[in-house]
């Protein structure tokens, strides 16, 4: 079963189809996104709540899949290791910027570090509007106003000019912006794992959430995968949807069943 052309590119139209039960497609590489996708998005990144069960389901997943499993998201390693409690399983954390590889539990840097002045400006300009957070990471800082989001186009124009003036990317998320050194996303190190021996060959499929998922969602085309968005219907490049978190839970014991 082929998942489709590279002439997939092009935004898909609302209404997605739900996907194939991963049992049912071909050798595939399964890269998941985790605020959104395998828990539900929380007031701040420290208030989430990880389902006890599913660091055995990801385990097992792995397991069945050869190692072609990785989890792909916008915190940092340390992070996601310290939520999920394995460090069996691959992971890329901070979008990208890091990673570790299949059966390793080193952490390897892809990126460098933003400047300290951007955080220094991006806690400034929180300290005078209630409600907003400012989360440090290893290779990016981030400004949540979930708690104040008639601050969004603040907080976009102050991350525009930092990122002008310091030679940074920005990255636009669900009631976040965030400061990144350029050169690396989520598709950048979907491309990456591809590359390595126990995912080369293999037709990856990508869930998240974001827009920053939408790299990833993009690039799995070029390896005749394809993306799942999570959540409702949006603008996008996957092929598929799912509605929750707890749709994707189902999806994925379902190919353990």
């Amino acid at each position: 079963m082929s998942f489709g052309s590279n002439d997939c590119q092009t935004l898909s139209p609302p209404a997605l189809p739900s996907p194939p039960r991963l049992n049912d497609l071909p050798h595939a590489a399964l890269f998941l996104d985790f605020d959104g996708t395998l828990v539900e998005i929380a007031p701040a990144p420290d208030a989430i709540r990880v389902d006890p069960g599913l660091p055995a389901i990801l385990q097992a997943l792995s397991d069945k899949l050869e190692g072609r499993l990785a989890v792909v998201s916008g915190r940092s390693l340390a992070d996601i290791t310290r939520y999920l409690g394995t460090d069996r399983i691959a992971m890329a954390g901070s979008h990208g910027a890091e990673l570790r590889r299949p059966g390793s539990t080193a952490f390897e840097s892809l990126a460098e570090p933003v400047p300290p002045q951007a955080e220094i400006e991006l806690n400034r300009f929180a300290a005078t509007r209630e409600g907003l957070l400012v989360e440090p990471k290893p290779y990016s800082v981030a400004l949540h106003y979930r708690l104040r989001p008639e601050a969004e186009a603040e907080a976009l124009a102050l991350a525009g000019s930092l990122a002008a003036a310091m030679g940074l990317n920005v990255k636009r998320g669900k009631m976040v912006v965030e400061l990144l050194t350029p050169g690396y996303d989520k598709g950048s190190v979907v491309a990456k794992f591809m590359e390595m021996p126990a995912f080369r060959g293999a037709q990856p499929v990508f869930l998240g959430d974001d827009i920053t998922d939408e790299d990833a969602f993009t690039k799995v085309l070029e390896h005749d995968g394809g993306g799942i968005l999570v959540g409702p219907e949006r603008e996008t490049s996957a092929r598929w949807r799912l509605p929750g978190v707890g749709d994707v839970h189902g999806w994925l014991k379902a190919a353990l069943a």
